[in-house]
């Protein structure tokens, strides 16, 4: 099959990006990212996130480790994520690379590729990266010249599943120990020290194991394959982790920002590491103490630098427990006092149950549209004594309403099933507690009170003290589940959500698991697995023949493991004392709880001013984990937090009525008319058009290389961004969920560049001309690759909205000469040309339209208005658009109908194609044109067009036609 004209001229996937799902995913070129000289640098990273970039470019470990290896003249870190299956296809049939996102190197080029283990069911895609980037998969199979392959995360804390593929883990924090890595390793390899030397060195560094130099035995008593001891002298046993001071390493507030939508599609700020509650089945809880809180005005500095550099119209302030944080409540009120001047919502991550006093649900109120989630993850206080969950019900209707009575009517509430000593009425008690959280918000008064209730199932993780007890048979689950559903018909104002459960047992396994899984782990690979976490992903065939082919007794990984019994992640000491977690899993099955530690006995109270924190003598709570805690430090960093953030009185609690909170306030009109006052005087008097305010411009762009591959939905998200970046506000619509008001050009197919794009946005002032000239500039600097924008205008209100004005559009169409095969003793010019005159001479040319698996018949010679063979000017558009190689153009005009019109792919069909499918070939927009607001284009009348468009090439309204031209002449 004929290749089509690179998209992307040298980037390795050029000749099918534009044929696989969200193509921008491996394209780089983001606002933020850094490419820098690899000759310049000692040591080159590789950061590989074992899933999708739409999840991995939301992860603060990747960000951390990001700027921090970038901000080293030393080192240099780039990116790459697992590719879609799409993309593996591609890369297998035309035997090319996985390579990075920044200098597109293949991974085997990198001094040290380093993966972030997050989840358990992203094992497959570690293999996938590491197979499809030349990198020998079994550490014992690489060479002298191979890279290190290290992972990191909070599931490196158990890797023997995955030791025979990974050289080393990092155990803990890995700010201090990536640097040191990186170049410990490039300088020894440079050097010419052997490989297994070079292991033995890391191996000594601390917090590293690297799992090739241990020797493992198997236990009589449970048949796990324990690790027993170095197979060198010198080696530490256990490897301790690593513990770094969070203020030596400020969270950073620049990072790649833009592409496909991520996940989370927000500034994600980390205020805190570690927790203080203490729930027995949470590992992060576990191995992230003790707790450590990041200068709240180092925060609060970060949160609006990050604004400002990624354009994002939303922050989260996230830690495991951001209530529990001690100046939680006066850090929300600064920053949200500063979000709101900038029109950026907030949300707060990880809620806990209890203890959210009224100042703070005020201020969540100005910056959160919808509902709060919580987490009381079970449905009695039985339960929640048994996970040590230190809330009562009591403070849970508390809290909802407080919530319910200041506006919101919806809340979510996180509980698990399959939890150790759990009965039916713990089970059903889960959406009983629903629904009096629900009777709550009807006893006050609100009348469409939702809440929803969403179960997972429990699995036992390492480092915890439920790491002994069994997790629940599929069967058992299902049950349970069934229960649930049951008893949720009784409730009309709770919804329920559950989980599927096949892959929490694959979870399990893993978990626990141990060296035999290795091989489990490549057969079942090799066979197809891959995003298990997917539920549509998801082989069980795959994984049962792979363990049934080894003999696996997967039993027992899964049932209860005798306390007394040595286990496969012993040798990793993450700073708990001894015999610490099997007192609180004893504790657990007697239903008896242990406090939180830092916190005064006996309350949950936190301070929220300096004078009660100074005020407040009593004791605090040391949980005796074994972890060294200061809380005579830990009392006088919260007073100093609260001093800094001028939290310094007592305040008077806001007790408004109950009203909805929109994510951004919408300003009043009276807002919008002082800051128009205050600003320059208007380029011409254009009065704000009634009932919206500010000023409207018409902005021209174009979009080519990475940006063609970018959904127009992301093209609308970016353009608000660019303006923030840049500091221009715009203004937003009206209504419960406000957005920039902006209008857009229509609609580009996926792949198609485009030289005459269009947006009209309304900005708060007006602007002189010269600064118009200045914002066009400085926007195209804080735009991302392939983002130019080409010229703005001040529009009247006179002036037509740009959906009306455009009634028709140019396109090139760009063949590759050898695509097309031309008969006999004509060339492929004379072919196309007859082509045209057929398809301009015939009456309809009918083509299907598929969308979302619905047809439907599109006559495409409706649209058409001219066709023929491309001259200078269509070749002059393949050079602005990038586009290179021995190609032959079409010319084309299609008109544009409030009814719609004909995509550049059908026009190729009809044209020359064969049975309704396109040749191989490129598109480019190359101009828009419109016309007088009583004008009207027949499809016959091509010179009226040239007519038009000679008159009207800016497609804007003629009182900013010539500042556009002007630019586009520049």
């Amino acid at each position: 099959m004929a290749e089509a004209p690179a998209v992307l001229d040298g980037h390795p996937y050029a000749a099918f990006l534009d044929r696989v799902e969200k193509p921008a995913r491996y394209t780089g070129g983001e606002v933020g990212s850094v490419v820098k000289d690899w000759g310049s640098v000692e040591a080159t990273v590789c950061l590989a996130f074992p899933d999708v970039y739409d999840i991995g470019m939301s992860h603060l470990g990747f960000k951390i480790l990001y700027k921090l290896l970038n901000d080293d003249p030393r080192t240099l870190a780039e990116r790459c994520y697992a590719p879609w299956k799409d993309v593996e296809a591609e890369l297998r049939a035309r035997n090319i690379p996985l390579v990075s996102l920044e200098s597109k190197r293949k991974l085997r080029d990198f001094d040290v590729v380093g993966f972030s283990l997050q989840f358990e069911l992203t094992y497959t895609n570690i293999l996938l990266m590491l197979d499809l980037g030349g990198v020998p998969l079994r550490s014992s199979d690489r060479g002298e010249d191979d890279p290190l392959v290290i992972a990191g995360g909070p599931v490196a804390t158990h890797p023997e599943p995955v030791s025979a593929f990974i050289d080393a883990v990092v155990i803990g924090d890995g700010e201090e120990k990536a640097t040191q890595v990186a170049l410990t390793w490039a300088r020894l390899k440079k050097a010419g020290v052997p490989r297994r030397e070079r292991l033995a060195t890391l191996a000594k560094l601390g917090a590293v194991y690297v799992p090739s130099l241990y020797r493992t035995e198997v236990d009589p008593e449970t048949g796990f394959q324990i690790v027993q001891a170095p197979i060198e002298k010198g080696l530490p046993l256990p490897i301790d982790r690593a513990l770094v001071d969070l203020d030596k390493y400020p969270f950073p507030a620049v990072s790649p920002t833009g592409g496909p939508e991520a996940i989370f599609d927000r500034v994600s700020i980390e205020i805190a590491r570690g927790c203080t509650e203490g729930c027995r089945f949470c590992q992060a809880g576990m191995i992230y103490r003790p707790v450590r809180e990041r200068d709240p005005e180092q925060v609060v500095n970060t949160v609006l630098e990050a604004v400002r550099a990624s354009g994002n119209d939303e922050v989260s302030l996230t830690a495991l427990s951001t209530a529990d944080v001690s100046c939680i409540s006066p850090l929300i009120k600064k920053v949200a006092d500063k979000l709101a001047k900038e029109r950026v919502s907030m949300s707060v991550s990880s809620l806990r149950a209890y203890g959210l006093e009224p100042d703070l649900l005020d201020e969540l109120k100005r910056v959160r549209a919808t509902g709060l989630t919580f987490a009381p993850e079970a449905g009695t206080q039985r339960m929640r004594d048994v996970v040590n969950k230190n809330v009562t019900e009591e403070q849970l209707l508390e809290t909802a309403e407080r919530i319910f009575s200041r506006g919101w009517d919806r809340m979510k509430l996180y509980s698990m099933i399959g939890l150790p000593t759990e009965e039916d009425a713990d089970v059903a008690g889960i959406v009983e507690m629903g629904a009096r959280t629900a009777g709550v918000g009807r006893k006050i008064g609100k009348k469409n009170v939702e809440v929803t209730v969403s179960v997972s199932t429990h699995v036992p993780k390492p480092h915890t003290p439920f790491q002994w007890a069994a997790m629940d048979t599929l069967g058992e689950v299902a049950r349970k589940q069934d229960l649930l559903r049951q008893t949720v018909r009784n409730y009309r104002n709770v919804k329920l959500k559950t989980h599927g459960a096949d892959a929490s047992v694959l979870e399990g396994i893993f978990a626990r698991g141990d060296r035999s899984l290795c091989d489990v782990l490549e057969r079942a690979y090799r066979n197809g697995a891959r995003f298990d976490s997917w539920d549509d992903r998801l082989r069980l065939d795959v994984w049962e023949e792979a363990f049934t082919h080894f003999g696996t007794d997967r039993s027992r990984f899964l049932n209860t493991i005798p306390v007394t019994a040595r286990l496969p992640w012993d040798h990793i000491d993450v700073g708990l004392e001894e015999g610490f977690l099997a007192r609180e899993y004893r504790k657990a099955l007697q239903n008896r709880l242990s406090p939180p530690c830092g916190k005064v006995a006996g309350t949950f109270v936190h301070h929220t001013n300096v004078e009660d924190a100074v005020g407040d003598q009593r004791r605090l709570v040391c949980y005796d984990c074994g972890v060294a805690c200061d809380m005579t430090q830990m009392r006088s960093e919260r007073v100093d937090f609260l001093r800094r953030l001028g939290a310094n009185k007592r305040l008077p609690l806001i007790t408004d009525a109950p009203v909805a909170a929109p994510t951004v306030e919408a300003p009043v009109d009276g807002e919008v008319d002082e800051a128009i006052e205050q600003a320059p005087a208007p380029v011409k008097k254009a009065p704000p058009v009634k009932g919206r305010g500010g000023f409207l411009y018409r902005i021209r762009f174009e979009k080519t290389g990475a940006m063609a591959l970018l959904g127009h939905l992301d093209v609308v998200r970016e353009l608000p961004r660019v303006f923030r970046r840049v500091g221009e506000r715009m203004v937003y619509t009206k209504g419960f969920h406000p957005k920039p008001d902006m209008i857009f050009s229509p609609a580009l197919s996926l792949g198609v560049a485009s030289l005459d794009e269009y947006a009209d946005v309304r900005l708060e002032r007006a602007l002189e001309p010269a600064e118009i000239a200045s914002l066009v500039e400085r926007m195209n600097a804080a735009s991302p690759s392939g983002l130019r924008f080409r010229g703005a205008a001040l529009l009247g209100s006179e002036d037509a909205a740009i959906s009306r004005v455009i009634r028709g559009a140019r396109y090139v169409l760009a063949f590759a000469r050898s695509a097309l095969v031309a008969p006999p003793g004509q060339t492929a010019e004379e072919m196309l040309a007859s082509a045209c005159r057929a398809a301009m001479a015939a009456p309809s040319l009918q083509i299907r339209r598929e969308i979302e698996g619905i047809g439907k018949v599109v006559d495409v010679r409706k649209y058409l208005l001219s066709a023929e063979v491309g001259g200078a000017e269509a070749r002059a558009a393949l050079d602005r658009a990038g586009l290179l190689g021995d190609l032959v153009t079409l010319d084309v005009f299609v008109e544009i109908t409030g009814s719609g019109a004909a995509k550049s792919s059908e026009i190729a069909a009809v044209i020359c194609g064969e049975g309704g499918v396109a040749p191989a070939h490129r598109a480019i927009r190359l101009e828009l044109f419109g016309g007088a607001a009583d004008a009207r284009f027949s499809p016959l009348d091509l010179a009226a067009v040239k007519s038009a468009l000679g008159r009207e090439r800016s497609a804007s309204s003629a009182a900013s036609a010539s500042a556009l031209a002007s630019a586009d002449a520049e």
